[in-house]
């Protein structure tokens, strides 16, 4: 059975911008972000080294880097949304995430010390999430690469998939055993 590399890269399928945002679906969207964490580990934390180095797709990352790229990526996007809630329409850094996969943080670092960031990362940003006004929401950063401005009430939906699409990644990696 062939699978294709689209279905591979988006196990969960691509990220659609939220054409409706409630606050139903914002409440949706912090709890996956909040259960993210505890998710994640449970996949991942006995796993041996050999099985750390499984990748989800050919050319892919392995489980260890798509583990410490959620820890970059989640600091990221906290750091973002402080900024957003803090300044007119900040202009944010982007970061170049595939270089970051390839520090010795990532592919020496046991994932543990990532395990350790996200839980303590998610429960601040959950708290922060909880608490903000409706005002708050549709606060926004530019993204300069995309350039253009992104509010926090869709941000948090891309983070909520984000995790879900790493997620599936390590389980997908699992699932293939080091077959790629």
């Amino acid at each position: 059975m062939k699978i294709a590399i689209e279905e591979l890269k988006y196990p969960t399928g691509k990220f659609n911008w939220p054409k409706e945002i409630n606050k139903e679906l914002i409440t949706e969207w912090i709890n996956d972000i909040e259960k993210f964490p505890a998710l994640l580990k449970s996949e991942v934390e006995n796993l041996n080294d050999e099985e750390l180095a499984f990748i989800y797709r050919p050319e892919g990352w392995n489980i260890r880097q798509v583990v410490h790229h959620c820890a970059d990526s989640h600091s990221n996007a906290f750091a973002r949304f402080k900024l957003a809630l803090t300044e007119e329409k900040p202009i944010i850094k982007p970061y170049l995430e595939n270089l970051w996969s390839q520090l010795p943080d990532v592919t020496n670092a046991p994932v543990e010390w990532s395990f350790e960031i996200l839980i303590g990362l998610h429960k601040r940003w959950v708290l922060l999430m909880r608490n903000m006004s409706n005002d708050d929401w549709k606060k926004c950063f530019v993204h300069p690469e995309h350039g253009r401005e992104l509010k926090l009430e869709s941000t948090v939906a891309l983070y909520a998939w984000h995790c879900n699409h790493h997620l599936s990644h390590v389980k997908q990696a699992k699932n293939f055993s080091g077959k790629f």
